[in-house]
């Protein structure tokens, strides 16, 4: 009798020791929890590895954008990217503490950081320096543009003075252009092609070139393939050729007369119009002042991809960010910040959309050895 009494009284306890340590969850969903060690509350994780709401935790998502425009222009029109991501990705199941942004030091900077697993996502990645990272990243996303109002492979064809202006046409690649500056050189070349005449290769070499690294689609791989294509020569056998550490800085060293031609995008004068009689203090407009000289085939949009060394990027936060960023760009907010790159929104992409750039990065090294 005596046994069965201490069996039974040691099981009131236990259970009413049992009941002291958990906490039956209220009635409008809150939180199961159970003591941590310190006496406070440990939160019981849910089966998907996120919290009991169900969704997934993410501590903090670093994007990096490539160096295309000024940094702190960047840094400034990408600020509202940060809430739009992080309310975007709540919509879908992921809870982020923080989304920080980054401006690479130079493109393959942007690369190296998605290769080593510092940068989550890679932002406005043309495809040239994709593809010499893919080792470390994933496309997930090319961009769209405004189609443009000339679109010719002629190089005279650009060069009637008017603005080149955007169309309703939404396109997924896009031209590198050669522009001659105001410089006497530069004018007595653009003159040239305007009156229908061939370049030859000296008068190419004769001119002071800016040119942008070497992963750059527009700033150097497809300019110098249209070099090869037409002299069997390249950007290495230039014999002035410095390289700009942005698109502004080779605009700036063009108007000032530093350098008599430039390879740039095919929007790229519409984006430095303003500055060229502001900050460059040149007296008439960037269509007066310059011309086209010569026009390469389309090149395949910038990218957005994602790190394969990230300890938080897996199939379905790919998945999600792809679904992100389309929505973001359907935004008037979101719309604002891609701008910066002349984006107008996203379609998702694969590794073989760039089959093309790996075939040009090739011809790039065979060349440079």
């Amino acid at each position: 009798m005596k046994k069965t009494l201490a069996i039974l009284l040691a099981l009131v306890f236990c259970l009413a020791a049992f009941g002291g340590c958990t906490q039956v969850p209220a009635a409008d969903g809150g939180d199961a929890q159970v003591p941590a060690a310190d006496g406070g509350d440990a939160q019981v994780p849910a089966a998907d590895g996120g919290d009991a709401s169900g969704n997934t935790q993410i501590e903090k998502l670093n994007l990096y954008f490539v160096p295309s425009r000024e940094p702190d222009e960047i840094v400034t029109v990408t600020e509202p990217l940060k809430q739009l991501l992080k309310d975007e990705l709540l919509n879908h199941g992921y809870e982020v503490g923080a989304v920080e942004i980054f401006v690479g030091t130079t493109y393959e900077a942007v690369g190296e950081a998605l290769s080593a697993g510092t940068a989550d996502i890679g932002f406005g990645m043309p495809g040239g320096t994709y593809v010499l990272y893919d080792d470390g990243a994933d496309v997930i996303l090319t961009s769209t543009r405004d189609g443009l109002s000339k679109d010719s492979d002629n190089a005279k064809d650009w060069n009637d003075g008017q603005p080149t202006e955007a169309s309703d046409r939404q396109a997924v690649s896009y031209r590198a252009l050669m522009i001659a500056g105001p410089s006497e050189k530069g004018q007595a070349i653009a003159a040239k092609v305007n009156a229908g005449e061939e370049l030859t290769w000296e008068d190419i070499n004769g001119l002071n070139w800016s040119v942008m690294n070497s992963s750059s689609s527009a700033g150097y791989i497809y300019p110098a393939l249209w070099m090869q294509e037409r002299y069997g020569k390249g950007i290495t056998d230039l014999a002035n050729a410095v390289q700009s550490d942005s698109y502004g800085s080779a605009f700036a060293r063009l108007a000032s007369g530093q350098v008599d031609a430039l390879m740039t995008y095919a929007d790229a004068r519409r984006d430095y119009a303003e500055k060229w009689t502001s900050e460059y203090a040149r007296t008439a407009s960037i269509w007066e002042e310059t011309n086209v000289i010569g026009v390469t085939p389309g090149i395949y949009n910038d990218t957005i991809a994602v790190s394969k060394t990230s300890p938080i990027m897996d199939d379905a936060l790919k998945a999600t960010l792809q679904e992100a960023f389309i929505n973001i760009a359907g935004t008037e907010e979101g719309k604002a910040v891609i701008a910066i790159y002349s984006h107008n929104g996203y379609q998702k992409a694969v590794s073989s959309d760039y089959d093309n750039e790996r075939a040009a990065q090739e011809l790039i090294q065979s060349l440079s050895n």
